[in-house]
């Protein structure tokens, strides 16, 4: 796996600020637009929060090229979100979440997990996110 950029990536950097995880198959890749448009529109500090989307490559049958396409468009959107290919379900494995859907995790400056639903988040969970996330940021 790895950034876009073909730089790799670690969980190890998931420290230091507040990070939004989305775990995504990439045949769901719209189902928790809601939360990130959520996230950014609330205009979260960059140097306290960090998002990441990391997709599930193994969780699909569309070719590469295709998902690499789809998620340029997604970087254009969401410029301040980190994308990062994950092509052995390494997560799946490492962090036991679901495969073939939508993942939001959130964990706070210490790397510790505060906030997870699998599958599409409700306009109650997007708050709930939101809310843990600037909980999390001040202290």
């Amino acid at each position: 796996g790895g950034r876009l950029d073909d730089t790799p990536w670690s969980s190890d950097e998931l420290m230091g600020k507040v990070f939004a995880v989305f775990y995504v198959d990439p045949d769901e890749k719209d189902l928790n637009n809601d939360a990130s448009e959520a996230l950014k529109e609330a205009k979260l500090p960059r140097d306290k929060f960090q998002s990441f989307a990391i997709i599930n490559m193994a969780a699909t049958w569309l070719p590469n090229f295709a998902i690499s396409s789809a998620l340029k468009e997604k970087q254009e959107r969401y410029p301040d979100t980190i994308y990062v290919r994950d092509y052995k379900k390494a997560l799946v494995d490492k962090w036991g979440i679901s495969d073939n859907n939508s993942d939001v995790l959130a964990f706070d400056k210490e790397g510790r997990l505060i906030f997870r639903k699998d599958g599409k988040l409700n306009q109650e969970d997007i708050k709930e996110l939101l809310k843990v996330i600037r909980t999390h940021m001040d202290n």
